[in-house]
């Protein structure tokens, strides 16, 4: 490998441009996770298809991109980091536009979850070792930070875009957009410094394939447990010998990464060229940095999922206005992000990270505390503020420490490691909170019909058999809809309405309690985390 560019010795050129335009990147990939999840039914409807298409179109993207992170990261050292990136854009494009114009849930699929896929793979694992390959070590933290926050905060804006789109003109529009967005970047990506291997090893076809299984195959069981059920499979699932499908999916995922280590391990003893050298995996900083990625996107999108919903269903606001009452996590990120490293350059990483991860654990608690069947949208302001400065905390520290902990020449694999392992967070810590917030309502709305003497014998009798295998988080006129179909009477109405109420803030409680749970056990992991910052002599 030949040696980063002189300009990654110093403050290169133009350093705000690239930055802007490498956050520009991290802000498209992370976009799509969430701009469409207000307008899933018109887009179900415009495409000729159902709600569960759409839902399998935003899966199996998250399948594309968590299969080919690590070879993406591969090929970024192969051609040059630059020039996956571009690539990778012009494939994301293409996918944009295509999604833009599809007329039926194929071509979406090829758009959206293929095309803007494997371009995701190519230029996540890029922008990491691009920030490495542009800004010296001492500047990386405010780098990787600016990088990271654009990230979290197009998740946050995700639903506030998708929502005026679909609601003022069409959801087509925000992919037109990022065709636009795509073209921006490609002109100013000039500004962007690479170093290009002068040597061309041969690609790891086995192992790139043994890896895109075993993640693929763990994702997909993951993706799955909200539908199948965790451990017990949920009625008419699919199961063996008893144990839900997920759990063996996602051994079968684990079993082949196992298979991909040691298959990588002997290349190395054969002295030929792997996907990732699993001596990396040895390395104490950089699994105590990836360690806290998975972490902080579990406890991210957990908060992601589990607000938007509570917003919307709960409290009935419309998409544009849990667009707006979930900005005030992105003002402290940002903050939080940009200044940490400017204010306080020589601050321990640990203690920081620490910081954040405690701002993470008391946002939920907080939210916790202040849910009451009377709590309006407000009450949500300081515990996002709260969770948007741990985010924030962490996104300062993380991305420079996992590439400092490796030479530059390993920044791509890292990229790939770093960012299969946020995916890895990402889908557990939606899965997570979503199935235990509906397992907890599932739980409540069941005891509180069933103690309540207003409903009849027989109706706590059918409640019972048909809502075992869990019951949606319903609105209240959701509910009442559903009962005067069914012909209830007005007082089993109040009766359901008053469980349906107190079941959906034992839902979100519960949700919340696992993610807070998280964040404790994240504290054990922080003793990984150097307590000098990258590019700093060691006391």
């Amino acid at each position: 490998m030949t040696a980063p560019t002189a300009r990654s010795a110093e403050r290169p050129p133009g350093a705000l441009s690239v930055l802007l335009t490498l956050a520009a990147g991290q802000f498209l990939m992370a976009l799509d996770s969430s701009v469409m999840n207000v307008s899933i039914a018109t887009v179900a409807e415009d495409v000729g298809t159902t709600i569960t298409g759409i839902q399998g179109a935003i899966t199996a993207y998250t399948l594309v991109m968590a299969m080919l992170m690590i070879p993406g990261g591969k090929v970024g050292t192969l051609i040059g980091r630059k020039r996956a990136f571009m690539i990778g854009c012009c494939v994301y494009g293409a996918g944009s536009l295509t999604t833009a114009l599809a007329p039926n849930l194929p071509v979406l699929l090829f758009g959206w979850s293929f095309l803007e896929g494997v371009g995701a793979a190519l230029i996540m694992p890029a922008i990491v070792a691009l920030v490495a390959g542009n800004f010296p070590t001492e500047r990386r933290p405010m780098a990787y930070g600016v990088v990271a926050a654009a990230g979290a905060v197009a998740i946050a804006a995700g639903p506030l875009i998708g929502g005026i789109a679909t609601t003022y003109f069409s959801w087509r529009w925000v992919f037109a957009g990022e065709v636009l967005v795509v073209l921006v970047i490609l002109v100013f990506a000039r500004r962007i410094a690479d170093a290009v291997s002068e040597e061309r090893p041969r690609v790891d076809l086995f192992g790139a394939l043994l890896c895109a299984a075993g993640l693929g195959t763990f994702v997909y069981g993951v993706l799955r447990s909200g539908e199948w059920g965790w451990l017990q499979p949920k009625p008419d699932a699919p199961a063996w010998l008893g144990v839900s499908l997920v759990v063996w999916l996602m051994l079968a995922g684990l079993f082949l990464l196992w298979l991909f280590l040691r298959w990588e391990a002997r290349l190395v003893a054969r002295r030929r060229e792997p996907l990732i050298y699993p001596d990396m995996l040895r390395n104490r900083q950089l699994t105590g940095g990836l360690t806290m990625f998975f972490f902080q996107y579990l406890v991210q999108m957990g908060v992601f999922f589990v607000v938007p919903l509570y917003l919307s269903v709960a409290l009935g606001l419309s998409a544009l206005s849990t667009g707006v009452r979930i900005l005030p996590l992105s003002v402290t990120l940002l903050a939080a992000a940009l200044l940490i490293p400017r204010l306080f350059p020589d601050a321990s990483p640990r203690r920081v990270v620490r910081i954040g991860v405690l701002a993470l654990l008391a946002g939920a608690v907080v939210l916790m505390a202040a849910l009451d069947a009377d709590a309006d949208a407000a009450v949500v302001t300081i515990p996002l503020l709260l969770v948007g400065f741990g985010m924030g905390a962490l996104a300062s520290q993380l991305g420079a420490i996992t590439v400092s902990a490796v030479p530059d020449e390993q920044s791509a694999e890292v990229g790939g490691i770093q960012n299969s392992v946020t995916n890895l967070g990402a889908s557990i810590g939606t899965a997570l909170a979503g199935s235990l917030m509906i397992t907890a309502l599932t739980s409540s709305f069941l005891t509180s019909v069933e103690q309540n003497p207003a409903v009849p014998t027989e109706v706590k009798e059918q409640a019972v058999v048909q809502l075992q295998s869990g019951i949606p988080f319903l609105s209240d006129a959701q509910l009442t809809d559903a009962l005067d179909e069914a012909g209830a009477t007005q007082a089993v109405t109040d009766a359901a309405l008053d469980a349906n109420a107190e079941a959906r803030l034992d839902g979100v409680r519960a949700a919340l309690a696992i993610l807070a749970a998280a964040s404790v056990l994240a504290l054990f992991f922080t003793s990984r985390i150097p307590r000098t910052p990258p590019g700093r002599p060691t006391p």
